[in-house]
Formats: structure tokens, sequence, C-alpha cells
């Protein structure tokens, strides 16, 4: 606590909490992911194929397939497991629903991270503090390392993510404004000096209106 700013509280913006469980939940996507691939070559080195296409009923070639297709599945999950539900395409909802039977350690910690989304948009804060208290005692009992060191990192800043909550805070103007400047530097192919794009940012994030010749002012 700062001794000039005695009333001032530390707060953490959800945007970067839920950031936080999709960087633990991507970790275990690839763990699993890695682990599949190396099944996949374990059978391809004991089920070698015989030379030529694969026939219909040779089991071999089969076995080998399913595995690869296994492990594309799971490289490929990573749009499907980052959305929200509702924002998820048909074939993201298939696959989700292939993760969830396929692969529980996997969808187990697309349910924490999905659960810790839901509660960080909660406005009570007392139903937040008791979901958030039950989301820690899932997490350290859920049996994956990474969703286990996520929840102690979340209990270290537990309470700044409550003040959040309870003051309403939010970065998320700030994170828009900064989404849209790395669009302005990205379309431009870069600057030439610092002054140039701070002129197009305070032109496009700004209400100034300039006239052009032979348009009419928008503002006018």
């Amino acid at each position: 606590m700062n001794m000039f700013t005695p009333e001032c509280e530390r707060c953490i913006d959800p945007f970067h909490v839920v950031q936080w469980a999709m960087d633990a939940l991507d970790e275990v996507r690839k763990e699993i992911w890695r682990d599949a691939n190396e099944e996949m070559k374990k059978l391809k080195e004991k089920h070698v194929p015989h030379r030529g296409r694969p026939g219909k009923d040779d089991t071999r070639a089969s076995i080998v397939a399913e595995a690869k297709a296994k492990a594309e599945q799971i490289k490929k999950s990573g749009f499907a497991l980052g959305k929200a539900p509702e924002h998820l395409t048909n074939s993201q909802r298939l696959r989700l629903e292939m993760i969830a039977t396929e692969n529980p350690k996997l969808y187990r910690a697309y349910q924490l991270k999905e659960r810790l989304r839901i509660l960080l948009k909660s406005d009570n804060l007392e139903d937040a503090e008791r979901e958030l208290k039950s989301w820690l005692r899932w997490a350290s009992h859920c049996r994956i390392p990474v969703m286990y060191a996520l929840g102690q990192k979340i209990r270290r800043h537990a309470e700044h993510i409550l003040n959040t909550i309870r003051l309403g805070m939010s970065n998320a103007r700030i994170e828009a404004i900064n989404n849209k400047i790395k669009l302005i530097v990205r379309k431009a192919y870069g600057f030439r000096n610092i002054e140039n794009m701070l002129d197009m940012v305070y032109l496009v994030c700004s209400d100034l209106h300039i006239p052009l010749p032979n348009r009419k002012c928008i503002a006018c």
C-alpha cells in the first residue's frame, strides 16, 4: 500500500485472469497432444503396414490411422477450447463433445477455465466469493499439475480479484483502444517515427473531424 494513496485498492482485471486460465488450458492441451502423438508414433513402428495402399481389412493400418486422427483432433481443438460455448461453430461444438468423451483430463481443464470465466462476470460479491472458494477447492483436487498451479496463483491474488468484482472495475475500454492502436500500426506496416504514429492514433481514436476537399464534413 502506497503511503501517499492510503485509500487505493489493488485490482486485477478479469481479462487477465481469464488469460491465465487460457494459457494453462493450452499447456494441458499441448501436453496431451504430445502424448497422443508419441503413442501414434509407437503404434506406427509396431504396426508397420504392408507396402502399397492398405486394404479395407488391414487392421494394422486402421489402428495407426485412428491414433493419428485422435492426435490431430487434439491439435486442432485450440479454438474450440478457447471460445465461450455460446460462440462455438457447429464443427467446434462437435470437437468439444469429442474431447468430453475421449479426453476427460482435457475436458476437466476446459471446465475449470469456463467456470472461472463465468464467476468473474458476477456482480454480486458474496456469490463471487463463494464460487471462487469452490473453484479453488476444485482446482486443488483436479489432479492436473498445470491447473493446480493456476489455482495457487489465483489463490494468491484472490483478494485483488474480489476487489475488482466489488468495485466493478474493468480494463475493457483500455484493451479495446490498445487493440485499435495495434491494428493501426499493422495496417500502416509501421511508422517512420513516433510522432507520425501518435498523429494517426489521435486521428482514429478521437473525435477529430478533418474536412477533405470535395467531401462533406461528417460533423457539419
